[in-house]
């Protein structure tokens, strides 16, 4: 059996989670390794440090696959002066790769904010913060004949998927006009002489990530020699694609029974939180990581409660008793998401090792 390359891997989990959607500031993507090495084993961990990489060693793994990249900003020198550094040497040295999926995986539907939903137990989930300007629409136009051929490849290339529905097209038929000249070599009519061809005029949205094989399957399978289409860029919101998460409970809770509930389920020493209103709960919000950024967006969305970490002392204020916020720690809310990418991957690549890291690299304690 052919032996699976880190590109191969990396490329699926781009998959899941292109790397197009992570933010500004971030560093998602393979930081050391050759995509063409062959993988022996994946060690799924949240964050990648110099003890992350001696479990890597110890049990066989030439590949981590973390959330948190260990490589934020560039590094001029490699001294082993720092944490970082030492790092990445000693990833090197043992012939180690790094992969990081981080806020794209944040803003991905099944990502880090579906995971602790689940946790949770929520229901009719959806994105808080839908992201704009990741969507395009491509028009073309096919001879009638030749259409299910080209629309079926649209579909499978990724073309035609809006929320839950798939194979999503728009379709009339028209008139299509055309003189070939001497240079051309038609598939329908014949050099300088007008053309006349009943077409068909698709429109279908993709994600702008998949530009290039949507654009690949329509010009292997329509049949004309120079094929006509225009791509729109849409600002429309990305239902799967954006910041946070909101969904409901099943039945309302009570403020101090939800957060003695969120204490087991997402196994908490401790939360911080604000006031408890008097009210029950049902509607929540959550975001791994530092989500003070959505805390608006939470309450328009009428969330009853928001779930999320690293809220400084005066943005707490900023609830003004509409909402409860629970502040869970920055490892606590994204600690699961070692289970979400070790699931994924264990189902495509069933013949190798994936490892779960058991080194916790949670930097805060508590007494």
């Amino acid at each position: 059996m052919a032996s699976i390359t880190i590109k191969q891997v990396t490329d699926f989990l781009e998959t899941l989670a292109p790397k197009s959607y992570q933010e500004s500031y971030d560093n998602a993507g393979l930081i050391t390794g050759n995509p063409e090495q062959a993988v022996d084993g994946i060690l799924v961990s949240l964050d990648c440090t110099e003890a992350v990489v001696d479990e890597a060693i110890r049990s066989g793994s030439n590949l981590i696959v973390a959330h948190h990249p260990i490589v934020f900003k560039g590094l001029k020198k490699l001294t082993g002066s720092n944490y970082v550094e030492r790092t990445i040497i000693k990833a090197i040295k043992n012939d180690i790769g790094i992969y990081a999926l981080h806020t794209n995986l944040d803003n991905v539907s099944a990502g880090v904010n579906r995971k602790i939903a689940e946790k949770i137990g929520l229901v009719n989930l959806k994105i808080l913060a839908p992201r704009k300007d990741t969507l395009r629409k491509l028009v073309t136009f096919v001879p009638i004949d030749n259409k299910d051929r080209v629309v079926d490849a649209l579909h499978q290339a990724g073309a035609g998927q809006i929320g839950n529905y798939k194979n999503c097209s728009f379709q009339v038929e028209g008139k299509g006009t055309f003189m070939p000249t001497d240079a051309a070599n038609p598939h329908i009519g014949n050099a300088n002489k007008q053309e006349h061809v009943n077409e068909v005029r698709v429109e279908v949205i993709f994600p702008t990530h998949l530009e290039n094989p949507i654009l690949q399957a329509l010009k292997l399978t329509h049949p004309y020699e120079e094929v006509a289409y225009y791509l729109t860029p849409l600002s429309n919101e990305n239902q799967e694609v954006g910041a946070g998460m909101v969904g409901d409970l099943p039945t309302p809770q009570e403020p101090l029974e939800f957060l003695s509930g969120l204490k087991i389920s997402m196994d908490l020493n401790v939360i911080r939180h604000t006031s408890l209103l008097n009210k029950p709960i049902q509607r929540v919000a959550v975001c791994g990581g530092s989500g003070s950024f959505l805390l608006p967006q939470a309450i328009r969305s009428g969330a009853d409660a928001f779930v999320t970490a690293d809220f400084k002392y005066h943005e707490f204020f900023d609830a003004d008793r509409k909402i409860i916020i629970a502040d869970i720690g920055h490892y606590e809310s994204e600690v699961f998401t070692k289970e979400l990418l070790q699931d994924v991957l264990m189902k495509k690549f069933p013949t190798f090792a994936i490892n779960f890291s058991k080194t916790v690299t949670n930097p805060i304690s508590y007494l």
